[in-house]
């Protein structure tokens, strides 16, 4: 089980509401470090490095972790036990800009 703070990944041109500059906190369960940061590569996020271990995993983040069916998890607000762990999936997805969908509503 390895945690990591990462700057959160930008969406593409347009800001999504979550393109802050903002640091997201992510969980991964993986036999080793080195396989962990062979998920996270394998997601995008290519400028991952593991150096050291400032911020250790709480049982809390363990057990969301060993929950999840993904094994990946992330979330905002590390401090914040009200927020919810969200598949890497939802933190990868590119935001859609409202303009497109308008548009595509319109022509179908």
């Amino acid at each position: 089980m390895v945690a990591l703070s990462l700057p959160r990944p930008a969406h593409g041109p347009r800001p999504g509401p979550y393109d802050c500059g903002c640091r997201v906190r992510v969980l991964v369960h993986a036999v080793n470090r080195q396989r962990a940061l062979t998920r996270l590569r394998n997601l995008g996020l290519r400028r991952v490095y593991l150096r050291g271990n400032t911020e250790p995993p709480t049982p809390d983040e363990i057990t969301a972790v060993l929950h999840h069916p993904d094994g990946v998890v992330w979330r905002e607000t590390p401090e914040d036990d009200t927020e919810s762990w969200h598949p890497i999936r939802a933190l990868m997805r590119p935001q859609i800009p409202p303009a497109s969908a308008a548009g595509y509503r319109a022509a179908g």
